[in-house]
């Protein structure tokens, strides 16, 4: 087994390793992260989640895979290119709940200025996440593309809400590299989402019964992203872990619920593979 793809835990980089043969068939991937890290939120009354303890799991079969909360099949496979169906839950509900398999996994290395219709001036009053309606789980589904060059990784996904729950769409572009700098195993990763209006007024919109100003939209947006992920063996299965994730929502913060207009991932502790 290629040694980069058996040590790396990014989704993109195993479903791309996968096509030429280098992530071997029908076997589980077990792994867990102990440390200290925290994703924070950036929304008005929302917890930071301190991150402890953190699984890895992952299984991949002929066709099939299971990556760490994504489920997909490799329909179309080169080797410089990935054709692949999957499906996984929305990862915006994170910020309105503690138990969200994007907290759970949260160290994928794998997802702004505004393109909203309109700027809504009404956000001078600061909503608390407490006081409104919960937002539901969605499941969504689509394709995702994958070019391997080298060490380069450049992947294309189109995802839509399957579950009715938001009924819009987001979509990505991204490029990851792996580098070793003698033992030190970098991965990073720059990406952009493109989100619908139905995402973001469904997640960080208001309805009329949740704000004295009426109902609030947030319209489309761009949201721009940055992760690096290193990692230092320390004997066979065994190493020390790093990573550091930003999430750019100034393409949303017109929204009264957003405190910040990011959020980061920040992890360091151990890593093994079992």
């Amino acid at each position: 087994m290629n040694q980069v793809c058996a040590e790396d835990s990014t989704r993109t980089e195993r479903e791309s390793c996968s096509a030429s043969q280098e992530v071997e068939a029908n076997k589980w991937y077990l792994g867990v992260n102990t440390g200290v890290g925290v994703i924070t939120n950036p929304l008005h009354g929302g917890k930071n989640l301190p991150l402890i303890l953190l699984p890895e799991i992952a299984y991949y079969g002929e066709k099939w895979f299971f990556d760490n909360g994504r489920l997909g099949y490799a329909f179309h496979e080169t080797s410089s290119h990935v054709f692949n169906v999957v499906a996984e839950f929305n990862p915006e509900t994170r910020f309105f709940i503690d138990f969200h398999p994007s907290n759970v996994f949260a160290l994928q290395t794998s997802s702004s200025f505004v393109n909203s219709t309109e700027k809504n001036e009404l956000n001078a009053e600061r909503i608390s996440v407490n006081d409104i309606s919960k937002r539901r789980w969605a499941l969504d589904a689509g394709l995702s593309y994958h070019y391997i060059h080298n060490n380069h990784i450049f992947s294309l996904q189109a995802l839509a809400d399957v579950s009715n729950v938001y009924k819009g769409t987001r979509s990505a572009v991204q490029w990851q590299t792996h580098q070793q700098i003698g033992q030190l195993e970098l991965t990073p990763s720059l990406g952009v989402w493109y989100k619908s209006a139905k995402l973001n007024d469904y997640f960080y919109g208001l309805s009329a019964k949740e704000t004295s100003d009426g109902k609030i939209g947030v319209g489309s947006s761009w949201q721009p992203y940055a992760k690096i992920d290193a990692r230092w063996p320390l004997s066979e299965g065994n190493s020390l872990r790093f990573h550091l994730a930003y999430y750019d929502y100034s393409g949303v913060d017109d929204s009264p619920l957003f405190e910040h207009t990011y959020s980061m991932t920040a992890f360091i502790g151990f890593n093994h593979i079992f």
